[in-house]
């Protein structure tokens, strides 16, 4: 044999996959990044709100529903019927049925788009029966309150997995 034949002549480093598997995190990094600025320059921040004295001033108004749904003892149990796609339940307060009318606000953890305003009529028993719009899976936080504002209970839902809402008032201190 003749030695000039013996030697073996490297291939392109193109062939190898080493230097790809070198660039490849850099090049994903790179796809990463340009995702991430898109998402931030077409997607709105949901959660921020313009006036922050007007909202920290609200703050003491909701404190006061609070209380006098305290006092009153109130309760809410509701359902869902996905077949359907009612809420059905009860609002009582220390024990007597509530009358009039509630307001049943569901607000999406991160879509404001999403929540759902309802008004519901209570018959005699404080029982209410309304139409359900479609929601998505979440942890919807829900507040209802009377139709005149003036007492609210709140907290949260987590959709599908409890086809039930209970809230009820913190019990009254006792001094």
């Amino acid at each position: 044999m003749h030695a000039s034949t013996l030697i073996h002549k490297p291939a392109p480093w193109y062939k190898h996959r080493w230097p790809w598997l070198l660039m490849l995190g850099p090049f994903l990094v790179i796809v990463a990044g340009s995702v991430t600025i898109w998402l931030a320059v077409t997607h709105q921040d949901a959660l921020v709100v313009d006036d922050y004295y007007r909202q920290g001033k609200a703050i003491n108004q909701d404190l006061r529903r609070d209380r006098v749904a305290t006092s009153m003892g109130l309760s809410f149990n509701g359902q869902i019927d996905a077949v359907s796609d009612t809420l059905s339940g009860d609002v009582v307060a220390a024990g007597a049925p509530v009358s009039g009318k509630i307001r049943i606000h569901l607000a999406h953890p991160t879509l404001p788009e999403k929540d759902v305003q309802l008004l519901a009529p209570l018959d005699a028993n404080g029982h209410f029966r309304v139409s359900l719009p479609l929601l998505d899976r979440a942890v919807w936080q829900i507040l209802i309150e009377g139709e005149q504002r003036d007492w609210r209970l709140n907290g949260e839902w987590r959709w599908p997995e409890q086809k039930t809402m209970t809230l009820a008032a913190d019990a009254p201190a006792l001094e």
